[in-house]
């Protein structure tokens, strides 16, 4: 049903977080490789932001696009519910030998929302088979994990989450710890948790993405850690956009020398080829739901549950980490984006000039609304598609965060594309 007013269009797709009335282009993208993204106009555009920071090595990376070809042939789905394939148990593997060894259990879904979603219901479920009455979630403020409704309940409320209010549950929160109010974050977390009833916390370790790229230090991650271990409350790690090298360690956790208790991957756990995520866990928060009671069992999933495709990507990603020198890429990425962003500071006048590891960010000075739906934000993202540079600000925020394969020569036409920019709005 067309309602009164809405514009008809040629294309039926409605596509996510566009708002369509604004008539928008959407550009056609034929092929990628690398850094690169080919439109059907004959366009090559720099991918700055890995396509919403999934894609690590680069488009169409050969050998993960090798492996998925070749587990096409043999196995395309299985139901992962009392069977099992070899990619699976492969990734499994190979994800418990690279992250740390107290997390021994693999719980595959297939988005980063889904990652969440397992995360809080093991939680939950640990607790209830406990016998313990724990059943509140502490979250930070600002914090973005998702669109489902447990991923949304944990969220910012706001604009994104509004009309969907009344299916969303009541959480804790704690303020953001800027820089000089950390104890405020601190005391805070430390007052929900001795009340006795909480659960969980779950953060996005250094850096908070869709929030701003707001950063935080490894200092005030490890007293939170503390704090959750001191009361007894499950630390759950939303590393699904700060793993696999983006803050520039595997995980951000690793740089506050803490382990979570769960821990939630995606993004680039395919190297961004394909859908899949893994929720991780402690031997305890197993041991809880295992018995030979099946009312007991943890009770998640999805058809794709585990999928062989994804999984074979997933197993060629962690091949590539475990034979190729990412970590020096990584680091190599991370110096130039700190220098190009001090070239700007030192050329043109922003705010809040900050980075971690590969990920580069900065607040456009304006005179109107800060936020995630300031205007500004489709204008910029305009100016940057002409000039063939793929840039999604957030509101007044402007971050680049590249493939690691990303050239120089390609880096210098993104920051060309900023400065330009600076100068321009």
């Amino acid at each position: 049903m067309t309602t009164p007013g809405s514009p008809t269009s040629s294309s039926p797709v409605w596509h996510p977080f566009t708002q369509h009335g604004l008539r928008e282009q959407i550009p056609l993208v034929t092929h990628a490789e690398g850094a690169l993204l080919h439109t059907a106009e004959g366009r090559s555009v720099i991918d700055a932001i890995s396509s919403w920071w999934v894609t690590t090595h680069g488009h169409c990376h050969p050998p993960i696009m090798a492996a998925v070809a070749e587990q096409a042939k043999r196995l395309d789905q299985l139901i992962f519910a009392g069977w099992t394939h070899e990619p699976a148990e492969t990734v499994a593997r190979e994800l418990t030998a690279i992250m740390p060894p107290e997390l021994t259990r693999v719980f595959f879904s297939d988005s980063g929302s889904t990652a969440v979603e397992v995360a809080l219901k093991m939680a939950l479920g640990y607790w209830h088979a406990r016998g313990e009455a724990r059943h509140r979630i502490v979250v930070m403020e600002h914090s973005y994990h998702g669109d489902t409704i447990g991923a949304m309940s944990i969220g910012a409320r706001g604009v994104f989450n509004r009309a969907y209010e009344p299916l969303l549950f009541d959480v804790g929160r704690i303020p953001f710890p800027a820089e000089g109010a950390e104890q405020d974050t601190l005391d805070a977390l430390d007052a929900l948790c001795a009340a006795g009833d909480v659960a969980a916390l779950i953060i996005e370790p250094l850096i908070l993405g869709a929030g701003g790229m707001l950063v935080y230090s490894p200092e005030t991650l490890r007293a939170m850690h503390a704090i959750c271990a001191k009361h007894g409350v499950l630390f759950i790690a939303d590393e699904v956009m700060t793993g696999w090298g983006r803050t520039g360690t595997l995980l951000a956790c690793e740089q506050a020398g803490i382990v979570p208790d769960v821990l939630c991957l995606s993004k680039g756990l395919t190297g961004g080829a394909l859908p899949l995520a893994v929720t991780m866990a402690t031997e305890p928060i197993f041991a809880a739901h295992w018995s030979s009671d099946r009312a007991r069992m943890f009770f998640h999933s999805s058809s794709y549950t585990a999928n062989p495709i994804a999984c074979a990507a997933a197993a060629a990603n962690l091949r590539i980490w475990r034979e190729e020198p990412v970590r020096d890429r990584i680091g190599s990425l991370a110096f130039e984006q700190s220098a190009r962003l001090d070239a700007l500071c030192r050329a043109a006048p922003v705010d809040n000039p900050r980075t971690l590891g590969t990920i580069a960010a900065f607040d456009l000075r304006t005179d109107g609304e800060t936020e995630y739906m300031n205007t500004l934000a489709p204008d910029l993202m305009a100016f940057f598609r002409e000039r063939d540079v793929l840039l999604r600000p957030l509101g007044n925020t402007i971050y680049v965060m590249p493939p690691y394969c990303i050239t120089q020569a390609q880096l210098d036409q993104v920051w060309q594309a900023i400065a330009e920019a600076v100068t321009t709005f």
